[in-house]
């Protein structure tokens, strides 16, 4: 009978320790990213443009927050690359550095009372470099966390990636409302908004002392030693798996629901030009009690995909979260608060998480070890880039007052969710595939039974017996 190690990496596998520098790192990485995009909404529109023209003061503003979506491309090129060519580790504490030195050079910046032109000029440089580096840390944590994993558990472990870009999310909500709360409204404007950008020097220094404990990957170190390691891994990603490349980018577009949730939902609720007249504050908690809802959800979907397969929760996840777009913006439309909020929930929350728990595992199992990191990222920050650009074609297409807006944004959200769908269903599985095998169109997934088996192992429990292995 075939050994489970046999087409598994040897060496040191640090499970634990590797997905808690993953969960943290990504953590970190995301409350710098995110606390951005509060401030570009809140308070950079009166502190870094011109305050003779307001509206063009916030277009500006929520423009510098999309500049980090430009970047991402970018990045992922590079960062992918060198995490492919140097390892997982390195990638990940260059991500971390580039990160909070940018973030906490926002928290320094003088304002446009000060400097003039300069000070959006310098806000865009570091929104730039902000996007640059979030590029490499899904696909460098999501492929670290991956190839310490156990077999049979990949899924798991993984999910932990994106609970960790949750949790950041909830930490950069949970620093700026109390200030703005509680802060007098001229003390919050002159300095108070910095805190949360200069808080960002602890990720700099917890980034690296956590991530500097992981080892580099076996599957890596194997790569390495036996002379695989790609001199071009962007180009060999590209020639040998564009096909999964295509597939990444388009179930990528998945970000349509917290487009629609987030922001296409609060401007439609709130702007007094669509009449319907939320109150904001409901619009400021959506996102905390939404991404409070996925860390709890995240890691069981996680681990539904190592009993089930990657395919079904993101198929699922997807055809549900897009017809859930319509109950939600329907909601909204009659004016029904509490069912605005359970809508959201469940479309964001919940049944996204389908999607949202399984890429972290799914996108890097497409791809041999040579290349993971190169093809994940590139694809993937591709399709997110694109539904940077949706807030746009909705307002285009749904603008203030037009009809039947629940049904024209419910059916272009539903197209792209099935979009999605089909792209996933077209992959191959690979839950059932040993790591050193995946990427290899060839390669013939462990029997179920075997693998059931293995798994429980893995999990520590005894293993049943059964006719193969009594």
């Amino acid at each position: 009978m075939t050994s489970a190690t046999d087409h598994e990496p040897h060496g040191t596998h640090q499970t634990k320790k590797a997905t808690a520098s993953g969960w943290i790192g990504s953590a970190l990485e995301y409350y710098d990213f995110f606390i951005y995009a509060t401030a570009a909404a809140l308070i950079f529109p009166q502190v870094f443009f011109p305050s003779s023209d307001p509206k063009v003061a916030i277009v500006a503003s929520l423009a510098t927050y999309g500049v980090g979506y430009v970047a991402r491309p970018i990045g992922a090129f590079f960062l992918g690359h060198w995490g492919d060519t140097h390892g997982r580790k390195m990638v990940l504490v260059i991500c971390m550095f580039l990160m909070g030195f940018s973030t906490v050079a926002v928290g320094l910046l003088p304002t446009y009372d000060q400097v003039g032109l300069w000070a959006p000029a310098m806000l865009v440089v570091l929104r730039l470099i902000q996007g640059f580096a979030v590029a490499g840390e899904i696909s460098g944590a999501s492929s670290m966390i991956l190839e310490h994993a156990p077999f049979g558990r990949r899924g798991f472990y993984a999910s932990f990636t994106l609970q960790g870009v949750q949790a950041g999310q909830i930490m950069a909500a949970a620093v700026f409302l109390p200030l703005a709360h509680y802060m007098p409204a001229e003390a919050f404007n002159s300095w108070g908004w910095r805190i949360p950008f200069l808080l960002s020097f602890i990720v700099i220094v917890a980034g690296y002392i956590i991530r500097r404990e992981v080892e580099e990957t076996p599957a890596f170190a194997e790569e390495s030693a036996e002379g695989g390691v790609p001199k071009a891994p962007v180009i060999q990603a590209v020639t040998e798996s564009w096909r999964d490349m295509l597939r990444v980018m388009l179930c990528s577009l998945m970000n349509v629901i917290p487009v629609v949730a987030t922001i296409f939902g609060a401007a439609y609720a709130v702007q007094p030009g669509y009449g319907i007249r939320f109150e904001k504050d409901v619009y400021l908690w959506i996102p905390v009690m939404g991404n409070i809802v996925a860390v709890l959800v995240i890691p069981f979907i996680g681990n539904l995909s190592d009993k089930i397969g990657r395919r079904p929760p993101i198929i699922i996840g997807a055809l549900a979260s897009g017809l859930l777009s319509f109950a939600y913006l329907y909601a909204i439309s009659i004016h029904n608060v509490p069912m605005a909020i359970i809508m959201s929930l469940l479309m964001w929350g919940v049944v996204y998480q389908g999607y949202n728990a399984v890429y972290p595992s799914f996108y890097p199992e497409m791809f041999p070890t040579r290349t993971r990191v190169s093809g994940m990222a590139i694809s993937q920050n591709l399709g997110t880039a694109i539904t940077a650009l949706l807030p746009v074609l909705f307002v285009t297409v749904a603008p203030p007052g037009a009809t039947n807006i629940p049904l024209t944004i419910g059916l272009i959200t539903l197209a792209i969710c099935v979009v999605a769908a089909i792209s996933a269903w077209t992959a191959r599985e690979t839950y059932r595939v040993h790591l050193n095998d995946l990427g290899d169109r060839n390669a013939v997934p462990v029997a179920k039974q075997e693998y059931d088996r293995i798994r429980e192992q893995a999990l520590g429990e005894k293993p049943k017996m059964t006719n193969a292995t009594a």
